[in-house]
């Protein structure tokens, strides 16, 4: 007997009914990157910025002092290019153009996304050191796999904090290795595995081989990063916007040894820092282990609001979040998913600056963000620019090698 069945002989009378678009399923917020200083007026070659580093030297007592001039370097911004792109063939724009044919406007879509990779890059840079640098084979694993979807090259990674951060590695990227580096051959990034720190790489352009000793880079990346916090509050030698690293041109730097978070050590950063600079940090930056490890320390301290009850609410009660209490007075702390795992920041973001040149953003010089690609049936949208970060590392303080 035959019947009418929604599976079989009359699926083809049903529509297919689609919910709305998904929420992402991955971080993308940036809260340093939204409270720092952002300047857009960075023109002509180079940026000098006078940095004085001593007072001036003629004081005495009993006679007439010999007049000395205080110290001063010059800073020198250098800008960096950083871009984000998306590219659409013209027949999606049309299949695309209304509510019938599709969740959402591809353009709009396509062009939000790129902002948010962008916005997931810099929040990358700015905790790095420039280099570009996104992940580090561990040099003793065999690669297995022939770079094919499906069977990618499996690369595990370095332990090292900062040689497997979970948050530099996300599936669809691109990478560079020093043998690839600057060419059109890269690995694309299919699936990683932050248990294991295996990370799977396909072939796109026939890169060689890579090995298990391989440096990872972020596509064109490799040393052409804007400068950031890894680089800068890390420094014990060399130089600094081409000012030697010294006592009065170094941030405040204690290792934990191994030793849990405890207050004093926090304390010890933060009045190191207000010692040498006379400013305190107004924020704290750390990942979220040393979060999770801070928010143990004061659960008999935490302190939570509960809403009034009416008739629309069963019950609600919320943790405000996390204050530390500094020689200025409190102070917030935020977990930041790029911050290695074994350290904590001690931060003033009045001395951090991204230093833009003019008109960053979308690449619209022609009147319209899609530029129609020569020889392809295809549209382009570009957004970025040229900027640097600039950092005084003075007024700020590190915190590492704590326990995980």
């Amino acid at each position: 007997m035959a019947r009418w069945d929604l599976t079989t002989n009359a699926s083809e009378l049903f529509k297919t009914k689609y919910g709305k678009l998904s929420e992402n399923v991955y971080n993308s917020s940036n809260v340093l990157l939204a409270r720092i200083n952002k300047k857009f007026d960075f023109t002509g070659s180079q940026l000098f910025v006078p940095i004085p580093q001593s007072f001036s030297g003629g004081v005495g007592s009993g006679t007439l002092p010999i007049a000395n001039a205080s110290k001063t370097e010059d800073a020198l911004i250098l800008s960096k290019k950083v871009y984000a792109t998306t590219e659409i063939d013209r027949e999606s724009i049309k299949a695309a153009s209304n509510d019938e044919g599709s969740f959402v406007r591809l353009t709009k879509y396509s062009v939000q996304k790129a902002v948010e990779s962008y916005m997931r890059n810099a929040s990358r840079i700015l905790f790095n050191d420039g280099s570009g640098k996104v992940a580090l084979g561990d040099g003793v694993t065999a690669i297995t796999g022939t770079g094919t979807s499906g069977d990618p090259w499996l690369v595990t990674l370095d332990s090292g904090v900062s040689n497997s951060k979970e948050g530099n590695i996300e599936d669809a990227d691109y990478w560079d290795n020093d043998a690839t580096d600057g060419s059109t051959n890269f690995f694309e990034v299919q699936s990683y595995n932050a248990v294991t720190r295996v990370v799977a790489l396909v072939d796109v352009g026939s890169p060689a081989a890579p090995t298990n000793a391989d440096q990872f880079y972020m596509q064109g990346s490799k040393n052409n990063d804007p400068q950031g916090l890894l680089g800068v509050l890390d420094a014990i030698a060399g130089t600094l916007y081409s000012i030697p690293v010294a006592r009065r041109w170094q941030a405040t730097q204690e290792d934990a040894g191994g030793a849990g978070l405890i207050p004093d050590l926090m304390n010890k950063v933060m009045l190191d820092v207000q010692r040498k600079s006379g400013k305190v940090p107004n924020l704290i930056v750390t990942s979220f282990t040393q979060y999770r490890k801070l928010l143990n320390q004061i659960e008999d301290q935490k302190y939570y609001v509960v809403e009034p009850r009416n008739q629309d609410l069963k019950g609600k009660i919320s943790f405000t979040g996390i204050e530390f209490m500094s020689a200025a007075g409190p102070i917030p702390v935020f977990p930041e998913r790029f911050c290695e795992e074994d350290r904590m920041y001690f931060l003033n973001d009045n001395f951090i600056t991204t230093h833009h040149r003019p008109d960053f953003g979308w690449f619209d010089d022609d009147g319209t963000v899609f530029l129609r690609k020569a020889s392809d049936d295809a549209y382009e949208a570009r957004y970025g620019g040229y900027l640097e970060n600039y950092i005084v590392p003075v007024f700020h303080g590190v915190l590492d090698n704590l326990a995980l």
